[in-house]
C-alpha cells in the first residue's frame, strides 16, 4: 500500500515518463511509417508532406478519441485485483511493459521491419503479468479477444479496401471516360469520409472537452451538416478547379506534330521495333539526305525524319543525348504519350537498375498504371484518406505508448490500484508529440516497405488501400478494440494489390508479405521476454 504522489515511488514515475517517449517515438517511426507509406509510395505526398499531414492529426487523434483505446489497454488485460495492496509492484510491472515493448520497437524499427506497436505492448504487458503473478495476473478472455482481432483486422480491412476498389474500378476507371464519373462522386466521397469523421468525435467523445453531454441525435446532425456543407464546397469549388486543371494538363501534354515531326516524315516511319537504329543527323548531314525541310533531324532505320518549327535549331548534341538517355520530350520530336516512346528509350541491363536491384519491376509491371485523369483525380483524394488514416492511427495507437503511463499517473496520484478518472488529455498529447517525433526522425526507414516494395501502388488502389483501413481503424477505437493498424493497412495492400494486378498475380511480393508474418508472429514472445526481464530485474534490486 502507498500514499498518493508518494516520493517512494516518484522514481518510477520519472523513468515511465522517459520510457513512454521512447516508445512513442518508436511507435511514430514504425506505425505511422506504414500508415502514410501508400501515400508516399503512389508518389501523391512527399515524405515532409506526410511528416507534416502526420503531425497534425496524430496528435488530433490521439486527444479527440485515444482515450477509449487507453482505457481498454490499461483496465482490460491485467487483472488489477491481483495487485491490491501491491501498487508498487504493479507500477514497476507498468514500467517493464514500457521498456520491453519500446526496446523492441526501436530494434525493428532500426532493421526496417513493420510489426504491430500493439502486438508489442500486448505482449510486454502478458511477460511481466507472468513474472508478477503467474498466469493468474492475466484476464485471458480479454486478451484472446485481442488476440483474434489481429487475424480478423487485415481480412476486414483488406475486404472492406477490396470492395471499394472494385466500385471504383466498375464505375469509374474502366468507363471509357472516367474523369466524367470520377468528378460526379467526388463530393460524395468527401462528404461520406467528413461525416463518419466527425461522428466519431462528437459520439461519446472525452469528457474533458465535455463531447460526452452531446446527444446520439445531436452527433448525428452535427456530423451530417458538416458532411453536407464540406460535399457542396467540393462540388462548387474543388470539382471545377480539378476539371479544369486536369484537362489544362492534358493538352499542354498532348502531340505537336506542327513543331517537331511533319505528318510526310510520320507516315513514312513505318514501325519501329526495338532493333532498330536511331542515328542523330546535323544541318549538313540531312541535306546530303536529300531532306531539306527542317534544320536537324535522325535516322530511324532507313528513313530519314526531319525535325522542323521554332525549335528546330537544337544542338545535334543535345538530341542525341536525349535520345540516349530515355529524357523523351516533345522537344525531341516526340510527345510523353506517344507511343514510340517506350521503343526509343535506352535498354537498362536489370542488374544495373536501380528499381529491379530493389524487386520494384515485378511489381510495377505487373499493376495496370492509372491513366493521367484518374492519377490527377485520386491524387487529391488520396491526400484527404492519407489525413483520415493518420487521425485514425493517432486515437488506436497512442494507447500503445501512454496506456501503461497512465496507470502509473494513476496509481501514483491515487495510490490505489483501481482509477476511476479520466484519461488525462495532456497524456495523450504527450504521447501524440513523441509518435510525431518519430515519424519525423525515423519514419523514412519503413515508409518503403508498405508503399513500394510490398506491392506497386497507384494513386486509385492507394485511395482504396487507406480509406479501408482508416475505416477498419476507426471503428475499432470507438468500440475499444486495440487492432493493428499495421496489420489493417497490409491486409489492404495485400488485397488490392492482388486484385489490381495482371492474370498471373504477380502485383504483390509474396515473399516479402511471409517476412513481414514472420515478423508479426515473433513480436509478442520477443516484446515479452523483454518486458519480463525487466520486471525481474526491477522486483530483485529495487523492491
Amino acid at each position: 500500500m502507498i500514499a498518493p504522489e508518494s516520493p517512494e515511488v516518484m522514481w518510477i514515475l520519472i523513468l515511465g515518463f522517459v520510457v513512454a517517449f521512447v516508445l512513442a517515438f518508436g511507435i511514430g517511426a514504425n506505425d505511422v511509417a506504414n500508415s502514410f507509406g501508400t501515400s508516399v509510395g503512389s508518389r501523391v505526398l512527399t515524405v515532409r508532406q506526410a511528416c507534416i499531414l502526420g503531425t497534425i492529426f496524430e496528435i488530433a487523434g490521439s486527444v479527440l478519441i485515444g482515450y477509449k483505446v487507453s482505457d481498454t489497454m490499461r483496465k482490460g488485460i491485467l487483472d488489477v485485483d491481483q495487485y491490491h495492496g501491491h501498487e508498487k509492484e504493479l507500477m514497476m510491472g507498468c514500467l517493464s511493459a514500457l521498456a520491453g515493448s519500446a526496446v523492441w520497437l526501436i530494434v525493428a524499427t532500426y532493421f526496417k521491419l513493420p510489426i504491430s506497436g500493439t502486438h508489442s505492448i500486448v505482449g510486454a504487458t502478458v511477460g511481466f503479468s507472468l513474472v508478477a503473478r503467474g498466469t493468474g495476473g492475466i484476464s485471458w478472455s480479454k486478451l484472446l479477444t485481442i488476440v483474434a482481432s489481429w487475424f480478423v483486422s487485415p481480412v476486414l480491412s483488406g475486404a472492406m479496401s477490396l470492395a471499394l476498389f472494385v466500385l471504383i474500378r466498375r464505375f469509374i476507371i474502366s468507363r471509357p471516360r472516367p474523369l466524367i464519373p470520377g468528378l460526379r462522386a467526388l463530393p460524395l466521397i468527401y462528404g461520406i469520409t467528413i461525416i463518419v469523421n466527425v461522428f466519431s468525435i462528437f459520439h461519446d467523445g472525452p469528457k474533458l472537452l465535455h463531447f460526452d453531454r452531446i446527444p446520439l441525435w445531436g452527433s448525428i446532425v452535427a456530423s451530417l451538416a458538416i458532411g453536407v456543407t464540406v460535399s457542396l464546397i467540393v462540388q462548387c469549388f474543388v470539382v471545377p478547379y480539378l476539371r479544369k486543371s486536369i484537362i489544362d494538363s492534358s493538352r499542354d501534354h498532348s502531340p505537336q506534330q506542327s513543331k517537331n515531326i511533319s505528318v510526310e516524315d510520320m507516315g513514312r516511319l513505318g514501325v519501329i521495333t526495338e532493333n532498330i537504329e536511331i542515328t542523330a543527323l546535323s544541318p549538313n548531314e540531312l541535306k546530303s539526305n536529300g531532306n531539306t525541310k527542317g534544320t536537324n533531324g535522325f535516322i530511324i532505320g532507313d528513313k530519314v525524319v526531319a525535325r522542323i518549327g521554332e525549335n528546330g535549331d537544337m544542338p545535334v548534341p543535345q538530341l542525341q543525348g536525349g535520345l540516349n538517355s530515355g529524357n523523351v520530350t516533345p522537344a525531341y520530336g516526340l510527345s510523353p504519350n506517344s507511343s514510340a516512346v517506350p521503343l526509343i528509350r535506352e535498354r537498362v541491363p536489370a542488374n544495373q537498375d536501380p528499381e529491379a536491384a530493389n524487386g520494384n519491376l515485378p511489381n510495377s509491371n505487373a499493376v495496370v498504371q492509372d491513366t493521367p485523369e484518374v492519377s490527377r483525380l485520386f491524387s487529391f483524394l488520396q491526400i484527404l484518406t492519407a489525413t483520415f488514416g493518420s487521425f485514425a492511427h493517432g486515437g488506436n495507437d497512442v494507447s500503445n505508448a501512454i496506456g501503461p503511463l497512465v496507470a502509473l499517473w494513476m496509481i501514483f496520484k491515487d495510490g490505489a490500484v483501481h482509477q476511476n478518472s479520466e484519461t488525462p488529455i495532456s497524456i495523450l498529447f504527450y504521447g501524440g508529440i513523441g509518435i510525431s517525433l518519430g515519424l519525423w526522425i525515423w519514419g523514412r526507414r519503413v515508409i518503403q516497405t508498405i508503399g513500394e516494395d510490398l506491392a506497386a501502388i497507384t494513386p486509385s488502389t492507394g485511395f482504396t488501400i487507406e480509406i479501408g483501413a482508416a475505416f477498419t481503424v476507426l471503428l475499432a477505437s470507438k468500440i475499444g478494440l486495440p487492432i493493428s493498424t499495421t496489420h489493417c493497412k497490409v491486409g489492404s495492400v495485400v488485397f488490392v494489390g492482388w486484385a489490381s494486378s495482371d492474370p498471373d498475380k504477380r502485383g504483390v511480393d509474396w515473399k516479402l508479405f511471409r517476412n513481414i508474418i514472420f515478423a508479426w508472429v515473433v513480436t509478442l514472445p520477443v516484446a515479452g521476454s523483454l518486458s519480463a526481464a525487466c520486471m525481474y530485474l526491477l522486483t530483485t534490486f529495487a523492491m
